[in-house]
């Protein structure tokens, strides 16, 4: 029999190596299993005991794994007796709790349910620590404590309960790698079919609508995007995003300083990975416009381009949940192909915007040409003067073209930038061509632009309009505004003289480059009508924008 200590005292049930093998086993607070209510029968009807405990001891509590005959399934550490098996080298007997010095004010003892006797075998791993113990009780005293048989079989039986707490842990282990075999699986397959649907889809917002479903999906999110920072990287625009039924969409703008202290980690590219919003630093302090959408948990991982922040891949979770690290380099690689088809989609626009371009600009130069030859021709008095006067044309024709397509220029009057761009149209007709205005300075970047406008609007004055024909007439004519908060400048293109003008039954290239180039390069505004005497096309533009160099 193993005689029960003197002391009183109750050992440390806090120390770290022990409760960190307990946890390990990860056993607390689970069912009931067929295998340990097996252990806690046998027990029972070896000892022929009313009670059999599986009993393990946390730090501030004593939880049973099985049970029978006892009611309650868990009890602090002031009613536990199993715990005084941690400090006991074999079994812990007690004959009759009321007598020993540790038990016998246990509430459990001077009262309900009056247990009297405990025998109990310390369920100990390994490297020597207990976790609990295995043990009987009776509510009469038992002197004799249990036969020699009957410590025998307890102790095997403990044993076994450890065995079957380690199979349990295998088992567990096995059943946690074929789920993050299968989420791999499920991940891969997610990036195989990213793949396909950015290769065929034809448009960015459709190709970033596909990719938050399929992350939101994979990552069983309930709700996945991605949007774009404006210039200032503190707005973020949402296109579309991908939810649950019943989910917030989060279509539209969205300021950062609304959400915490996100916006500068994003700002320098840090993947943002939040495993509870209320706990977070970076948005515990605004917690509440996350809540109020469902998010409890959230990554954000930003796309970059040429070293500054362009854009942010976001996947929500309604409840705390802890990332994994596979689960944030598989949002990581999402953003990239995503970005990838982004790049890839804006190359192409810019190709066929190119090869809109030079087809459109090939058509001109040739009727350039053509209106050119006609004009020399029609005033030249003998060929010598007709191939001289061509030839010049021709040349400034090219030094035109050499200009727009480096795309620099420097600064000049509107006066030398009309009178330049236009002489290649001078066929030495008295007032074909005419300039008017007060000596304006124009910046180099608004100067390259109003030479590529002044140059659409002559070539198609060649082809269809005054310049097509020996009496058409052209009218240039500026003027500074200075009756508004800041001076205006005034431009009016007019043509006179020509054909009759038909309006056109759609804006063309040259028409869209006008409108665009202009409002591009210094915030101004065209407006180009057809009437039937001739086109006018009027421009309007701040002087200062005008006249700034950048």
């Amino acid at each position: 029999m193993i005689h029960p200590s003197e002391s009183s005292v109750r050992p440390d049930t806090s120390e770290p190596e022990r409760l960190a093998e307990l946890d390990a086993f990860d056993v607390l607070d689970t069912a009931p299993e067929e295998a340990f209510d097996d252990a806690v029968h046998i027990a029972r009807l070896i000892c022929q005991t009313p009670v059999a405990l599986v009993s393990l001891v946390a730090a501030k509590r004593q939880w049973f794994k099985a049970r029978v005959g006892f009611p309650a399934c868990e009890t602090d550490l002031d009613r536990s007796v199993c715990v005084y098996a941690l400090s006991e080298p074999d079994l812990l007997i007690i004959p009759d709790l009321t007598a020993d010095p540790r038990t016998r004010n246990n509430p459990l003892v001077t009262g309900e349910p009056h247990i009297r006797f405990y025998a109990g075998a310390p369920l100990r791993t390994p490297s020597g620590r207990v976790l609990g113990s295995l043990c009987v009780i009776d509510h009469q005293p038992r002197p004799d404590g249990l036969t020699e048989a009957q410590k025998d079989a307890l102790r095997r039986l403990a044993r076994q309960v450890m065995i079957l707490l380690r199979e349990r842990r295998q088992l567990a282990k096995m059943r946690a790698s074929e789920v993050l075999a299968r989420a791999a699986t499920t991940r891969r397959l997610a990036l195989i079919e990213l793949g396909d649907q950015l290769r065929d889809l034809p448009t960015i917002d459709a190709m970033t609508a596909k990719a938050a479903e399929i992350v939101g999906r994979t990552l069983n999110a309930s709700r996945a995007g991605y949007g774009e920072l404006d210039a200032t990287g503190q707005v973020i625009t949402i296109p579309d995003d991908w939810a649950l039924p019943g989910e917030v969409r989060l279509i539209g703008r969205h300021r950062f300083a609304d959400y915490g202290t996100v916006g500068p980690g994003i700002e320098r590219g840090d993947t943002l990975v939040v495993t509870n919003v209320e706990t977070d630093i970076r948005t515990a302090g605004h917690a509440k416009p996350f809540t109020a959408i469902n998010v409890y948990a959230m990554l954000n991982v930003p796309v970059r381009e040429r070293g500054r922040t362009v854009g942010v891949f976001f996947v929500h979770s309604p409840t705390v949940r802890e990332w994994r690290p596979e689960e944030v380099a598989f949002a990581r690689n999402v953003a990239d192909r995503v970005q990838v088809g982004i790049a890839r989609l804006r190359a192409e626009e810019q190709q066929a915007t190119l090869n809109h371009e030079i087809s459109h600009r090939m058509k001109n130069t040739l009727a350039m040409v053509q209106a050119i030859a006609t004009q020399t021709m029609r005033n030249a008095v003998d060929l010598d003067a007709a191939r001289s006067a061509l030839a010049a044309r021709l040349i400034a024709l090219g030094k035109a073209h050499d200009l727009l397509l480096s795309g620099t220029r420097e600064s000049a009057s509107i006066g030398a930038i009309l009178r330049g761009t236009l002489a290649i149209h001078d066929d030495a007709q008295a007032n074909r061509l005419r300039l008017d205005g007060p000596p304006v300075q124009v910046g180099a970047r608004a100067a390259l632009s109003l030479a590529l406008i002044v140059h659409e609007l002559a070539i198609n004055a060649a082809k269809y309009g005054a310049l097509s024909v020996a009496g058409g007439r052209v009218r240039v004519g500026w003027t500074i505004d200075t009756t508004g908060p800041e001076p205006i400048v005034r431009l009016c293109w007019s043509e006179h003289d020509g054909p009759p003008v038909t309006p056109p039954t759609s804006r063309g290239f040259g028409s869209r480059l006008i409108e665009r180039g202009l409002a591009g390069a210094f915030g101004g505004e065209a407006n180009l009508s057809y009437k039937p005497e001739g086109v006018v096309c009027a421009l309007t533009a701040p002087l200062a924008a005008i006249e700034a160099d950048e």
